[in-house]
């Protein structure tokens, strides 16, 4: 399905991730209309042409294909259902797309609202980080009608490599919260597997040439691991934003009656962590629940 020759594309949320997607779509010719809380973050994309909004109202008002990756589900409770949001503002045939981590209950309840103005919501988190928002790599879950993900396939493919519809509204959420209890113990593991080659008199970064390419392997062991031994920990993704995951996580696996150790001993570290005053750096920052 090829995008309407009219398409004009607004984004809210132009941080760590948002601002490469963003860039990708500008970049393929598409019209651009931005707004982020913070309007520094969105320089770059001004500069290279893009249109500023002071609301997302605005945003509905000048778009008709309108993505969000923003920080939590009150976040995008606000943009989507506020008296200024988008559905309240939007134009009937639009088609909405939220890319943030958030709750599948919110992206039903949003996809519900958006059908009675006759505006299609598709709910899409990605996976893949900075690295992946940056190269165009991102795995992109959605849920919502098939419809309305075919209609916007097309942009997805500017940002993302692999595009999976996932089913009905929420879908998308939950694939993601599948996702991120995945990484949750993985992450563990990657960092005691680092902490003991070191404390083992090892050298880590040759470990890693082991293990990280035989049954062990993850994509947090191949790009993470060597940002841990660097000492960089900024983020492509932030601690406090994963904990906001795990905790969506974890309510949505106690309303299906399901235990989640793993998940549950995964938060706990990386809350402790936050209050060493961690919470604004990147994931892989784990790390130094063992080092300090």
């Amino acid at each position: 399905m090829l995008v309407p020759d009219n398409t004009v594309i607004g984004f809210i949320g132009t941080g760590v991730m948002g601002k490469s997607m963003a860039g990708h779509l500008l970049k393929a010719g598409y019209p651009l209309v931005v707004y982020s809380r913070t309007k520094e973050k969105a320089n770059e994309l001004l500069e290279s042409g893009a249109a500023w909004a002071e609301t997302p109202k605005e945003v509905a008002e000048k778009a008709n294909f309108i993505f969000t990756i923003v920080g939590y589900p009150t976040d995008v409770e606000e943009i989507y259902l506020g008296e200024n949001g988008l559905i309240a503002n939007g134009k009937q045939g639009s088609f909405y797309i939220d890319m943030t981590t958030s709750s599948p209950s919110l992206a039903i309840t949003i996809h519900e609202e958006a059908k009675k103005k006759g505006i299609e919501t598709v709910d899409a988190p990605v996976s893949g980080g900075d690295v992946g928002s940056r190269e165009a790599t991102l795995s992109i879950m959605a849920g919502g009608d098939q419809e309305a993900f075919e209609a916007v396939k097309p942009l997805f493919e500017k940002i993302g490599k692999n595009i999976v519809y996932q089913g009905k509204a929420g879908a998308g959420q939950h694939t993601k919260m599948a996702n991120q209890i995945a990484i949750a113990s993985n992450m563990i593991g990657v960092c005691e597997a680092i902490i003991y080659a070191e404390k083992a008199g090892l050298n880590p970064e040759i470990v890693l040439k082991s293990i990280s390419t035989g049954a062990a392997g993850s994509w947090s062991l191949s790009n993470l691991a060597p940002r841990m031994l660097k000492g960089n920990f900024e983020p492509g993704f932030y601690i406090k934003h994963f904990i906001k995951d795990m905790k969506i996580a974890l309510a949505e696996a106690e309303r299906m009656d399901m235990t989640v150790p793993g998940l549950s001993l995964a938060k706990a570290l990386y809350e402790q962590v936050a209050e060493m005053g961690e919470e604004d750096s990147g994931t892989h920052a784990l790390y130094k629940y063992w080092k300090n």
